[in-house]
């Protein structure tokens, strides 16, 4: 299975490339390979450096269970709202995109915070009460 996911893979990156090279609309590759380089940096220089910061400093908390699935949930919301949170420019059609994306990313930030301390609360509250 192993052997026949990385051979998928690596024809999809094939089709790709060829794609991009020889496609029906050829363009220049190079805006993609700045933006695969800069992905590159932002991830090994930010974002991998925060993200052991973080779990370094979790790790003393009493509840870094709750504390790390209340981050990680936080850290995949904020992944797929990106795109729409910084988009570049100004849009050209009202109705693409009508909301306040930033407003609404924030009460489901703050929404997952608040179930993480009703989790971390429910989990206190049941080890202090004595068992029968």
């Amino acid at each position: 299975m192993r052997v026949t996911v990385g051979v998928a893979g690596v024809v999809l990156m094939g089709v790709g490339v060829w794609s991009l090279l020889y496609g029906a609309a050829p363009q220049d590759p190079w805006p993609v390979v700045r933006w695969l380089a800069g992905a590159v940096v932002v991830h090994d220089g930010i974002v991998a450096p925060l993200t052991l910061a973080v779990g370094w400093a979790v790790t003393r908390l009493p509840a870094r269970r709750v504390v790390r699935g209340t981050l990680l949930v936080m850290a995949g919301l904020t992944a797929v709202a990106y795109p729409v949170l910084f988009r570049p420019g100004p849009r050209q059609n009202a109705s693409v995109l009508p909301l306040d994306y930033g407003r609404n990313w924030a009460v489901v930030l703050a929404v997952t915070v608040l179930v993480g301390v009703g989790v971390g609360w429910l989990r206190w509250w049941r080890r202090g009460r004595p068992r029968r």
